[in-house]
C-alpha cells in the first residue's frame, strides 16, 4: 500500500479543514434560524416584533403579487447606477493611476464622494430630476469610490517586472496600461465591484426613500410602515437583504472562476494617496484647486441643468438663505438645534462601534472559533440596506436613543472589524515570536507587537467609520426620532424649503469631510512618528 508524501497530507489536511468551516457555517446558519423560530413563535421579542421565519415567508407568499414591480424597479435604478458608476470609477482609476496629477487635483471631490451621507443628498435629487434619474444618481456614487480606489491600487502594484518586460519589448505607456496594468488590476477591480454591487442596492433604495416614483422596495417599506405588520416589513427588508447579498456573492463566484480568490473585502477607507510634490508653491496650489474642484463642479452641473434658483441653490445662493435673508437667523437656529442633537450621537455611535470592532478582532486572533460562530449575524448586517433595517428596529427598541446607538453601531463595526482583523493578520509572525520567546501569553503579544503594528489598519477602520456612523444616524432621525439632521431633512422636505434641504445636505457632507480630515491628520501624527506608512 502506496504511503502519501508529507506534501499530499498537508493538502489532505487542509481539505478536510475547508470541508469541517463549510459544514460549520451551515450548522450556525441552521441553529440561527431555530433559534429566531423558536423566539418568533413564543414572540418573545417586544410581542411579536421579530416573527418567526416561517411567518414571514408565509406573508410573503399572501403577498407575493406584490413583489414583483417593486424588486424590478430597485433593481432597474441599482444595475443603470451600477454600471455607470463602475464604468466612470475604472476609467478615473486609470487617469489617475496614469497621471498622479489628477489624482491630487481631484482628491477634493473623492473625500467628498467618500464621506457623502446618501440620505442627505437623496432629497436635492428628487426634488432635481425625474423619473430613475435620481436613484441611477445615488446608485452610481454608491458604486464610484471603492472601483474608483481598487482601480488605482490595482494598477500602482503592479510587478514591475512586467512593466519592464513590456518595455523591453517597446510597449509605451499605453500598452503598459492594456497588456500588463490592467490585467494585473483585474483581481482588485473585482474586488471592489463585489462591494459595489449592494452598494448599488443601497443607494436605489435611498432614493425611493427620499421620494418619487411609484414602485421600489424602498416606497413599498414606507408604504408598510403605518400598518403594523411586523412580517410584512421583515419580508421587505429580507428581500432586500438577498438582492444586496446575491449581487455581492455573484461577484464574489465570478472572482473565483477569473483569479482563484473570492476573499471578502470592505470599503477602502481612503483614496490611494499620490506622490507628494516637493514644491511647497506647487502643494498649496494643488491642495487650493483640489477644495474648489467640489463647489466649481456643484455650481456647474446647477448651470447645465438650468434648474429654478428657489429649488437648486448654487453656493452663492445657499450663502444667502443662511447668512443674508430676514429669515437667516431662525433657518441658522434650526440648523444648530438639529446639530446638537445628531453631533452627540454620531460620536458616541461611532466610539462604541469602534471599541466592538476592536474586541471582535481581538477575538479573531484569540479565539477564532467565537468569531466563526457570530459571522451569519454579522453578513446579513453587512448586507441588509440600513433602511430597510431601520423599520424592523423601531419595532423592537422603540424611537429613543437606543435605537441610534444600534443602528449607529450595527453599520459601523463590520467593516471596521474587518479592516483591523486584515491589520492583525499581516503582522509579522517572527516580531510575535520574540515576546513569546521571553514567556509572553496571547494579551501580551497583542498588546506589545499586533496592536501597535496595526496602527495603519485601527486608523484606516476609523476614516472609514465617520461617514457611515453619520449615515446611521441620520436615516434613524429620519424613519423615527423625530429629531437631528435627518428629522429635519425630512421636515424641509414636506415644507418644500428647498434652502434648509440644501443647508442640512451641504452641512452633513462637511461634518464627515471634516471628521475624516481630523483623523487623518491625528494617523498623519502618530504614524509618522513610528515611521508607519498609512493603510489605504
Amino acid at each position: 500500500m502506496a504511503t502519501k508524501t508529507p506534501a499530499a497530507k498537508t493538502e489532505s489536511v487542509l481539505s478536510l479543514r475547508q470541508k469541517l468551516a463549510r459544514y460549520s457555517t451551515v450548522r450556525n446558519w441552521l441553529l440561527l434560524l431555530v433559534f429566531w423560530e423558536i423566539i418568533g413563535q413564543l414572540r418573545l421579542v417586544a410581542d411579536g416584533a421579530l416573527p418567526a421565519p416561517s411567518a414571514i415567508l408565509a406573508r410573503m407568499w399572501v403577498d407575493w403579487a406584490d413583489y414583483p414591480p417593486h424588486i424590478w424597479a430597485t433593481l432597474e435604478g441599482a444595475g443603470a447606477g451600477f454600471l455607470i458608476g463602475n464604468a466612470v470609477a475604472i476609467a478615473a482609476g486609470v487617469l489617475f493611476a496614469t497621471f498622479p496629477l489628477t489624482q491630487r487635483l481631484a482628491r477634493g471631490v473623492n473625500v467628498a464622494l467618500f464621506a457623502l451621507p446618501p440620505i442627505a443628498v437623496s432629497p436635492i435629487l428628487v426634488i432635481t430630476f425625474s423619473d430613475m434619474t435620481p436613484r441611477i444618481i445615488l446608485a452610481a456614487i454608491g458604486c464610484y469610490f471603492v472601483t474608483m480606489s481598487a482601480t488605482v491600487t490595482g494598477i500602482q502594484q503592479t510587478d514591475r517586472r512586467i512593466v519592464d518586460v513590456v518595455h523591453a519589448y517597446g510597449g509605451r505607456q499605453w500598452k503598459t496600461l492594456i497588456y500588463a496594468q490592467m490585467r494585473s488590476a483585474i483581481p482588485a477591480i473585482l474586488s471592489g465591484l463585489r462591494v459595489a454591487a449592494p452598494n448599488a442596492v443601497l443607494g436605489s433604495i435611498l432614493a425611493e426613500f427620499g421620494g418619487g416614483g411609484r414602485f421600489g422596495l424602498g416606497v413599498y417599506l414606507i408604504g408598510s410602515l403605518g400598518r403594523g405588520e411586523p412580517d410584512r416589513l421583515w419580508g421587505i427588508g429580507l428581500s432586500a437583504t438577498v438582492i444586496a447579498g446575491l449581487a455581492y456573492f455573484l461577484f464574489s463566484l465570478i472572482a473565483t472562476r477569473l483569479t482563484g480568490t473570492s476573499k471578502a473585502v470592505t470599503v477602502p477607507a481612503s483614496p490611494p494617496a499620490p506622490k507628494a510634490e516637493k514644491s511647497m508653491v506647487l502643494t498649496l496650489a494643488l491642495g487650493t484647486v483640489s477644495f474648489a474642484l467640489p463647489f466649481l463642479l456643484w455650481w456647474l452641473m446647477l448651470a447645465i441643468m438650468g434648474t429654478p434658483a428657489m429649488i437648486a441653490k448654487t453656493p452663492v445662493g445657499l450663502f444667502d438663505y443662511l447668512f443674508m435673508m430676514p429669515s437667516s437667523l431662525v433657518s441658522l437656529g434650526k440648523l444648530a438645534t438639529a446639530l446638537g442633537q445628531t453631533l452627540p450621537m454620531t460620536m458616541v455611535g461611532m466610539a462604541v462601534g469602534l471599541s466592538f470592532a476592536f474586541a471582535l478582532a481581538l477575538c479573531s486572533v484569540l479565539y477564532p472559533a467565537i468569531i466563526r460562530g457570530f459571522m451569519p449575524v454579522a453578513l446579513v448586517t453587512q448586507t441588509m440596506p440600513l433602511v430597510a433595517l431601520t423599520p424592523l428596529l423601531v419595532l423592537i427598541l422603540g424611537r429613543g436613543p437606543s435605537l441610534i446607538l444600534w443602528i449607529t453601531v450595527s453599520v459601523t463595526f463590520f467593516p471596521a472589524f474587518v479592516t483591523m482583523a486584515q491589520g492583525l493578520s499581516m503582522v509579522s509572525r517572527a516580531a510575535i515570536e520574540v515576546p513569546k520567546a521571553y514567556g509572553a501569553g496571547p494579551f501580551r503579544q497583542l498588546w506589545l507587537v499586533s496592536i501597535p503594528a496595526s496602527l495603519p489598519y485601527l486608523f484606516a477602520a476609523t476614516r472609514l467609520a465617520v461617514p457611515r456612523a453619520l449615515l446611521g444616524v441620520m436615516i434613524a432621525e429620519w424613519l423615527a426620532t423625530g429629531k437631528g439632521l435627518g428629522n429635519l431633512l425630512n421636515q424641509s422636505r414636506g415644507y418644500l424649503d428647498y434652502g434648509m434641504i440644501w443647508s442640512v445636505s451641504v452641512v452633513s457632507v462637511l461634518i464627515s469631510v471634516l471628521f475624516y480630515q481630523i483623523v487623518v491628520a491625528i494617523e498623519q501624527r502618530v504614524l509618522s512618528k513610528r515611521g508607519m506608512a498609512p493603510a489605504q
